[in-house]
């Protein structure tokens, strides 16, 4: 479990013991994730912290990357039959969304509204529908329930809308004149005749609205929350800056045209972004995917995960090159060699997505294994275990002195007795101490009468585990 699993698998673990979510300002993200995965814990049979499994944990991004596949159904309307199928396949078998549909944190449920947002809020603006509004709505607040980065994608969105609309007055970019459908399309919120603009735009604020409150209150016990929102605006203005995790502006083009297959589906995709014209839909697509690639490349905090937000219009952008090159020509031996190129992609797909995501998933050198939880630590719980029997201990009291003790608190979690302590406290007597090589140094004689074991935590990250010499010698 990565170190931000943990951390919200304890959140989780909290809410089944009936605690309220209390949203923190400093460096957490909001509720949505939770209001997903209590209940599908719960239905799994966990009732606390302790009886939590990652099987558990980690079905909540299962089930929201499968939602995301499954709504490309929906997006065929709005992008065409191709594209939206070669999206769900990417999405359903790509290494970097199925790495991260495992990942028990907050991205790919954010990935998901925000398709969702994308779909139905070009239905509420091409039909008037008012229902359709208030799911776009909803998904907006889910999307800023997700993580406060939410207003990124806004901005974007509504550049992206903005820019269509002056298109299609303008007739900017078009070939031709544009049809009064595709100029429906993009103004009827404003201008078609008729059209309730004022009533779509109440219906998707009250729903927002509703939704936020509803959630970041958690349904009304935490007020708090709401003014602690506001004050984490400049903790996330600082964490842009990088707070270690700074990377050059190219890391997410290095990082999505990597491995045997990366390069081409990013080649595909910058194809499909200038085919990407002649449609409403289609060039709004290109335009919000150039702004949040850009947006998140010019951000120095940057990991891998953050990828996937423009992963969708990039998978989308890449259909679209595929539909062209497919309708190119009618000519059979073209359209053989075709399938035959996209077979030959597959496979390349296919062998990226063994490697990264089932064989090596934890190894330093896989990309999207960002300062991941080594295997060793995986030692550290039978080995308690067997010494704790050895001691002839049921519940042995373990003291845990670390700067940063995460995700020990997940892989300690069966242990009632376990206390945390920063270095230089004093944790008093214990059946084990667990410390940071730094926080060992400080406790002096109190592990004299203690031999160390050696862990690895993260890449370059030790941790000790301090036993009772041997008496019996």
């Amino acid at each position: 479990m990565h170190t931000d699993e943990s951390v919200n698998a304890y959140i989780t673990g909290e809410l089944l013991a009936g605690k309220s979510f209390h949203y923190d300002p400093q460096d957490r993200h909001g509720p949505a994730l939770f209001v997903l995965a209590e209940p599908v814990a719960r239905l799994l049979g966990a009732n606390n912290f302790s009886g939590l499994t990652e099987s558990q944990l980690r079905l909540s991004p299962v089930l929201a990357g499968t939602a995301t596949v499954l709504l490309f159904g929906a997006g065929v309307e709005m992008f065409g039959f191709i594209p939206c199928l070669v999206a769900a396949l990417l999405f359903a078998f790509a290494p970097l969304p199925l790495y991260y549909s495992r990942y028990f944190i907050h991205e790919t449920l954010f990935v998901a509204v925000t398709l969702g947002l994308i779909l139905s809020g070009w239905q509420a603006l091409r039909k008037s529908s008012l229902p359709s509004a208030a799911l776009a709505g909803f998904c907006a607040a889910l999307m800023l329930a997700c993580k406060e980065t939410a207003a990124l994608h806004f901005f974007a969105v509504a550049v992206a809308l903005f820019v269509c609309r002056f298109a299609a007055s303008r007739h900017f970019g078009m070939p031709g004149p544009v049809p009064a459908r595709t100029f429906g399309i993009l103004t009827c919120a404003w201008t078609a005749p008729g059209a309730p603009g004022w009533k779509i735009i109440l219906a998707a604020t009250t729903a927002f609205l509703f939704t936020f409150i509803l959630l970041f209150t958690w349904f009304g016990r935490d007020w708090q929350a709401l003014p602690d929102l506001v004050r984490a605006i400049p903790n996330f203005a600082a964490r842009a800056g990088g707070e270690g995790h700074q990377k050059p502006f190219w890391y997410y083009l290095k990082l999505l045209a990597g491995g045997g297959s990366g390069g081409i589906i990013f080649a595909l995709a910058v194809l499909g972004f200038f085919r990407a014209r002649g449609s409403a839909s289609r060039l709004f697509l290109a335009i919000y995917a150039l702004l949040i690639i850009t947006i998140y490349s010019a951000i120095p905090y940057k990991t891998p995960w953050l990828a996937l937000n423009f992963w969708l219009p990039l998978a989308l952008l890449a259909g679209l090159a595929i539909e062209w090159i497919w309708f190119a020509t009618t000519k059979l031996p073209v359209r053989a060699a075709v399938l035959v190129s996209l077979a030959a992609v597959g496979s390349l797909i296919a062998q990226d997505t063994r490697q990264r995501v089932f064989l090596h998933p934890a190894d330093e050198n896989n990309p999207y294994a960002y300062a991941h939880t080594v295997e060793d630590l995986l030692r550290l719980p039978p080995r308690l275990a067997q010494l704790a029997r050895q001691e002839n201990l049921a519940q042995p009291r373990i003291a845990v002195v670390a700067a940063d003790p995460w995700p020990l608190p997940w892989y300690l979690r069966k242990y009632s007795q376990v206390g945390f302590w920063q270095p230089g406290q004093n944790p008093g007597a214990a059946d084990f101490f667990i410390t940071s090589p730094e926080a060992a140094e400080k406790l002096g004689d109190k592990l004299k009468n203690f031999r160390p074991e050696y862990f690895g935590v993260r890449p370059e990250v030790l941790i000790i585990l301090w036993s009772p010499w041997d008496r019996s010698r």
